[in-house]
């Protein structure tokens, strides 16, 4: 359906207040500026002046908004709800802290709304009786959308005349109530707000202790471990790697996410000892929500940027039964642009509708997508071929789906069950063609891999009183799959059969967990996990356990302990050799196990600032690795598998985690966060080595500050900064020899010496420059966000120069710039 232009210039017009001339102006300039930049493929720099003009006209014309004077208001709505139950919580007292007689109570349903709240920083109190209060500090009030908050409450577990009051505030403590250690809540303010998070919420993690960032893939190294260890969730349910050209250049990561900040809700992040509910990971948990939409106004978005152009929507479906929408679709800039060298489209889109009913329960529909498409075009010039992939051509095709239906339904007040069912897809579909002197043309991979997955997960949360709360799930996924990978072992040479099978089995998961407040100053929290998987009926029962201490109202001491399990990637069970024909080689291979240990300390400097110090140590058993070899899944980075493995590998992690960090206030925050840690394996042949991701440090420091600008102090500027220093890239020594005795003059390396070498440490520098202009009902942000201007290289390998005859390292030095315009109404 083709839009009309007409009424979209007057429904923007009625919208902002900017008259329908103006607008037709600013649309009219903004076409002559993208016709001009297509026709000139909008090469480089001079693409980004072209972009900052036609921004610069539309901030010009925009905020020339005749609306009313005065500082814009906006409404802050939500709903308080018991932290552990999660039922409302009827009349309870809501109000803002630092305005005087600006507050509600929640009307029986637990819901409230506050409005004509002037826009900037503000901080939400939520109270009731027999609860601590909750604290939700520094809110973004802006002119063109309502904030909804959901604030929990946690009940004390002292009778009334004995309560002692202590606040929780939304930064301190994970989402999930029963994480004990190495749990972190990611808000979406942060995701836009930090720099180096690029809108990408697997980027913005890199700035928690732990975690060691790239910066030419998002991919999530958890204190030594590989990207794919990493489990990601979305509503509950496992889905694929949700990344853009994802498990190309790392396993477990890709270049941006496509899980837009538009959608996102809060999440929690999970470094170690998670609760029993979460299984088959063995480093970490992404635990990621979306977010409902408004059920009372439609607010609209659009986001115009060198990276890509998105179109944000949600509001009601129906304002009688409180049912929304909301959804976000993304298109990359560089699929229009047709660059020289090859091709590189991406999109994908997100959304959510939520419908609420008065005796059903909660009913929900969710989803996300992407497609990606790749194709590099090889060097004609001959005299110009250095290196094998000079004479290369590559193509690539990905497709990932995740979507579900979930159903929540209170039996009461403390008892619920939310159920869920949902499918995932995903699809590779890649090659890649090498050329002679002659211009002939010889196929040397060739892949085609298709996975999909039915989920149906059920959870049941029962409150016994306030100091037991006990969640038992059950989940049974059916894996289909279909991969036929073939690759040449050498050039010219015809394929071979690497992985190739076709069927289905299933994994089935169950747990148990509770959280048990023995005291008003400790809690325990205690689970069990089981995991099956009848491809070859190996199965696993993982006990966890968390204690933690409130020894003051400023100390907290907590342990956790927890064994945890994570099955390959399907690809892996169907290896096929020569030696074996039809016979896959790896399908008994059992799960890799992990027993998580870990401690910490956290101290309240003050309301505004924490101290968290925990040391851990993680012993991996059971581990994937090659006979008489060096070679161990913990180091796999290629999206491929193609020899026999057995488990009698090991690994082991040690480390502490350091974070100091000052939540905003009066316009600046900081952070510090530093991890020092060892990461080894062992290998197939008994010997123990550095992992490929033992850069045995990482130092960020982050800080940010914000002012508020204009004649009534109602528009932002905010400016942010992060550098990171941390160990360079290993690698193992090169086997020159072998090297210039292979046919292909392929690069070996000295299997025996595995990664003992290791590059100079990176320095890497973001930063993230904006500035708002709030409106009556329109807001514009104009935005710069920088990766790595330090130029830190990253290094990929090594090749074979036909021309010098030498080995050079293959490494480069990512630098993106993303300028932005974002208009909300």
């Amino acid at each position: 359906m083709k839009m009309n232009k007409t009424r979209l210039l007057e429904k923007i017009s009625i919208q902002s207040g900017v008259s329908l001339d103006e607008c037709g102006t600013v649309l009219k300039t903004f076409e002559k500026v993208l016709s001009e930049e297509l026709s000139r493929k909008m090469y480089r720099y001079g693409g980004w002046i072209l972009l900052l003009t036609a921004l610069f006209v539309s901030v010009t014309v925009f905020s020339q908004t005749t609306g009313r004077k005065g500082r814009p208001v906006q409404t802050i709505r939500g709903i308080v709800i018991d932290g552990d139950s999660k039922f409302p919580i009827p009349y309870a007292t809501v109000k803002l802290s630092e305005k005087e007689g600006a507050g509600t109570i929640t009307d029986s349903l637990g819901r409230f709304s506050i409005p004509q709240v002037p826009v900037g920083r503000h901080t939400v109190e939520a109270a009731f009786m027999g609860y601590e209060p909750g604290i939700f500090r520094e809110i973004l009030v802006t002119s063109a959308k309502e904030i909804y908050l959901e604030i929990p409450l946690k009940e004390s577990v002292n009778e009334l005349n004995e309560v002692i009051i202590r606040a929780r505030t939304n930064m301190e403590e994970a989402m999930n109530k029963m994480a004990t250690t190495g749990a972190r809540m990611l808000s979406v303010e942060e995701a836009s707000r930090y720099a180096g998070g690029f809108d990408d919420p697997a980027r913005l993690v890199s700035a928690f202790a732990g975690v060691a960032p790239s910066v030419s893939s998002n991919g999530i190294s958890i204190h030594g471990n590989a990207p794919h260890l990493l489990q990601w969730r979305l509503e509950d349910v496992e889905i694929p790697n949700p990344n853009h050209f994802a498990d190309i250049a790392t396993l477990g990561g890709g270049i941006l996410s496509s899980l837009s900040s538009q959608v996102l809700g809060n999440s929690d992040f999970f470094t170690g000892a998670f609760p029993a509910e979460y299984g088959n990971a063995v480093s970490g948990v992404f635990d990621m929500k979306l977010r409902n939409g408004n059920n009372q106004k439609n607010e609209n978005t659009i986001q115009v940027g060198i990276m890509g152009i998105d179109v944000a929507s949600e509001g009601p479906l129906s304002k009688k039964h409180k049912a929304s929408y909301i959804f976000n679709y993304r298109y990359s800039t560089t699929g229009l642009l047709n660059l020289e060298g090859g091709t590189m489209d991406y999109q994908d889109l997100n959304l959510k509708l939520n419908f609420p009913t008065r005796k059903a329960g909660t009913f929900s529909v969710w989803g996300t997508s992407l497609i990606d498409k790749f194709t590099s075009d090889f060097e004609k010039n001959t005299e110009k071929w250095d290196y094998w992939g000079d004479r290369s051509e590559s193509r690539d095709k990905q497709y990932m789906a995740a979507g579900g239906v979930s159903h929540r339904y209170f039996f009461n007040n403390d008892a619920s069950l939310k159920t869920t069912i949902a499918a995932t897809y995903s699809q590779l579909d890649g090659g890649a063609t090498l050329f002679n002197h002659s211009m002939e043309s010889t196929p040397y991979m060739d892949l085609d891999s298709k996975y999909t997955n039915l989920i149906f997960t059920t959870t049941f949360n029962r409150k016994f009183s306030n100091r037991f709360t006990n969640k038992t799930g059950f989940t049974y996924t059916n894996m289909f799959y279909k991969m036929d990978l073939s690759i040449a072992p050498y050039e010219a040479e015809l394929l071979e059969i690497v992985s190739q099978g076709k069927g289905n089995t299933s994994l089935i998961s169950a747990y148990n967990s509770s959280s048990v407040g023995l005291t008003e100053r400790w809690t325990l929290n205690a689970g069990i996990y089981g995991q099956l998987l009848t491809l070859n009926n190996k199965w696993s029962v993982e006990p966890r356990v968390g204690l933690k201490w409130q020894a003051t109202p400023k100390a907290t001491f907590a342990l956790a302990y927890g064994m945890y399990s994570r099955m390959e990637k399907m690809d892996v069970y169907f290896v096929k050799t020569k030696s074996t024909g039809d016979q896959s080689v790896n399908k008994d291979l059992d799960f890799t196990k992990a027993q998580h240990i870990m401690l910490s300390f956290g101290y309240k400097i003050s309301d505004r600032m924490n101290l968290k110090i925990e040391p851990y140590i993680q012993f991996l058993h059971d581990v994937p690795v090659m006979a008489d070899s060096s070679y161990s899944v913990l180091n796999r980075s290629d999206f491929y598998v193609e020899d026999a493995l057995v488990n009698k590998g090991r690994g082991r992690n040690v480390g502490i985690d350091i974070t100091f960090e000052r939540f905003l206030e009066k316009g600046l925050y900081y952070m510090i966060s530093g991890s020092w840690f060892d990461s080894r394996y062992r290998g197939g042949d008994g010997v123990w080595y550095n992992t490929k991701f033992n850069r045995n440090y990482v130092i960020n420091g982050l800080i940010g500050k914000e002012w508020m600008l204009g004649r009534n102090k109602q528009n932002i500027l905010s400016v942010n900064l992060k550098l990171t220093l941390q160990g360079g890239d290993r690698y193992s020594p090169i086997d020159l020899e072998a090297t210039m005795n292979h046919p292909d003059k392929e690069v070996q390396y000295d299997e025996t010496k595995a990664f003992s070498k290791q590059y100079s440490p990176m320095l890497i520098g973001n930063y993230t420059v904006s500035y708002r202009i709030n409106k009556r009902k329109v807001s514009h942000e104009f935005a710069v966000k920088g990766l790595n201007f330090t130029g830190a290289k990253e290094h990929y390998g090594h090749e074979y120069n036909v021309k010098t005859g030498k080995i050079d390292v293959s490494d480069n030095s990512t630098i993106l710039t993303n300028v932005s315009y974002k208009l909300e109404f």
